[in-house]
């Protein structure tokens, strides 16, 4: 094996002392608290802990008697997806800090046409977002950390993600609360590492397995962390503002040094506490509902086989030995002369005590997991257009907190991210020159449905106003109210809390060219319905 220079050394050095710190203290209490979860709510994650491991292929269901946590929890990835991230909408938007520009029509289809590119590469076949990121929402609603890779395709161009289990990640904050540092711990086969960096760049270890065993797995650690000193003008990855180290755990080798312009995970935490790095989420909220919940129902499996084949109680073993439980049977001295049962079944307990109180649990459960909230417009189906729009603004002011902060941790770095990468593919159009001499600077504006909730305040003031304004004008016959509305204003900006794309619309000197036409058209309908009284006016004055 090729001897390793003292700064490659140094590197693995580094690495694996910041690897035994985030790996220990605190950890384990970690690990044992996603376990039980994961019994529980996801089997399929029981044991793929660091302090808890398993054999794969082995059984995961032994402690889940109820469903309710883990199907709650599926919608809960479905219902994080459907508002944040839908895949039939374009849910986020480009502009810049200037709203001056955001007005200008060639500054607004380039963005247009940026994020038409950036859609269509996220959720192109190869690149695996939806699955990926349900899984990501999944582990959030479960764990209350996720993460997510963003890398560029190894194959050609284009994007590739990867959501990070929390059993394989080790991220650290920076001074302002920001992940800036990740170590992913993950396992590899020999065959796979062979075709990732080459034969030459493995331990001997793993060359030895390449040749007798190439499926036997091994561990890996890739650690992303910023550099202190970088050259902002080269585009050698060792000199990127972010350091990516590859290294084989057995064996203490680094296998590949490179570098990123802007971090590749993207980790976001549900609910973070004080002096915590990593979140706390809803299953961790409802574990207790759930264990006692799994509890009851074994309860109740046992109660109803009591219900359905009874116990019997008789007043001595002689009448058992001829007693038949055969339909149509008859068993001769089950009662007495008086007609007294001399056979009773054993009394059990309400099974319908038993079902509330598995409701109650259930509930929690549902609530904890977001369903409840969605179950409004499905058990109140007809409401008008206002009612639903106060309703979708009332889910808007439950959800903001939490959800909100998906956006800032997950989706915020992850476009940033994606963008980085189309960019250096070359795969992003040209830029106008009225944007480059203003930087080129960019924000990022949600526009999921989750955003619009949000949002939705404007509209339904403007609807509810509007209908008083109407009925005003209905009653008095003036129509004098209707002047404060300013039009001009209000369509572009309710177009744009509904999601209306800009080519749909037309620009500002579309809409004066018509309203010139318009007018002209009207003064020429004027002018020829005057001209006869005009032509009787000349004649009566010659």
């Amino acid at each position: 094996m090729e001897k390793q220079t003292d700064r490659e050394e140094k590197i693995v050095d580094n690495v694996m002392r910041l690897w035994q710190q985030v790996s220990g203290g605190t950890r384990s209490l970690w690990e044992s608290h996603w376990q039980e979860i994961a019994e529980r709510m996801i089997p399929g994650f029981s044991g793929t802990f660091l302090t808890n491991t398993r054999t794969p292929g082995e059984k995961k269901q032994e402690f889940v008697f109820d469903s309710t946590a883990s199907i709650a929890l599926n919608r809960f990835g479905a219902i994080l997806d459907s508002l944040l991230t839908p895949a039939n909408q374009k849910w986020h938007r480009i502009k810049t800090d200037d709203e001056v520009l955001n007005k200008n029509r060639q500054v607004q289809m380039y963005y247009e046409d940026i994020q038409r590119i950036l859609f269509k590469q996220r959720y192109s076949p190869q690149s695996n977002f939806t699955a990926q990121n349900q899984m990501n929402f999944k582990g959030l609603g479960a764990f209350g950390t996720s993460c997510m890779f963003t890398d560029g395709h190894q194959i050609g161009r284009g994007l590739r993600y990867k959501s990070c289990h929390i059993g394989s990640i080790f991220p650290l904050e920076n001074h302002q609360g920001i992940v800036d540092t990740v170590l992913r711990y993950f396992t590899m086969e020999a065959r796979q590492m062979a075709q990732r960096w080459g034969k030459d760049n493995l331990p001997e270890g793993v060359k030895v397995a390449l040749e007798k065993d190439p499926t036997r797995d091994f561990y890996v650690i890739h650690c992303v962390m910023p550099r202190e000193e970088y050259d902002m003008n080269s585009v050698a990855p060792k000199d990127m503002p972010f350091a990516s180290y590859y290294i084989a755990f057995d064996g203490k080798k680094l296998m590949e040094e490179s570098g990123f312009n802007s971090m590749p995970y993207s980790v976001s935490r549900y609910e973070q506490y004080p002096g915590e790095t990593l979140g706390r989420s809803p299953a961790m909220e409802v574990l207790p509902s759930s264990k006692t919940l799994n509890e009851m129902k074994k309860t109740m499996l046992k109660q109803g086989h009591r219900t359905v084949d009874p116990v019997l109680l008789a007043h001595d073993d002689g009448i058992i030995d001829t007693f038949s439980l055969k339909p149509g049977s008859i068993n001769g001295g089950g009662i007495s002369k008086e007609g007294r049962a001399l056979i009773q079944p054993l009394p059990v307990g309400s099974l319908s005590a038993g079902k509330d109180m598995m409701d109650e649990e259930r509930s929690i459960i549902n609530d904890s997991f977001l369903v409840t909230i969605f179950q409004i417009l499905v058990d109140t189906p007809q409401m008008t257009a206002t009612e639903v729009l106060e309703r979708t603004r009332e889910k808007g002011i439950l959800l903001a907190p939490t959800l909100g902060r998906q956006q800032s941790e997950y989706l915020g770095p992850t476009i940033e991210r994606e963008l980085d990468i189309l960019a250096q593919q070359g795969l992003l159009p040209e830029m106008p020159r009225i944007l480059q001499e203003a930087g080129g600077e960019y924000r990022v504006e949600y526009d999921s449905p989750m955003s619009r909730t949000q949002r939705a305040e404007e509209a339904t003031g403007l609807a509810r106003t509007l209908e008083m304004t109407l009925n005003a004008v209905n009653v008095t016959g003036n129509p004098a109210p209707l002047d404060h509305f300013n039009w001009d204003v209000i369509i572009p900006e309710l177009s744009d809390i509904n999601a209306i794309p800009e080519r749909w619309m037309r620009s500002q000197q579309e809409i004066a060219e018509i309203r010139q036409g318009r007018a002209e058209q009207a003064q020429r309908q004027e002018e020829i319905q005057s001209a006869p009284g005009a032509a009787q006016v000349m004649k009566a004055i010659q």
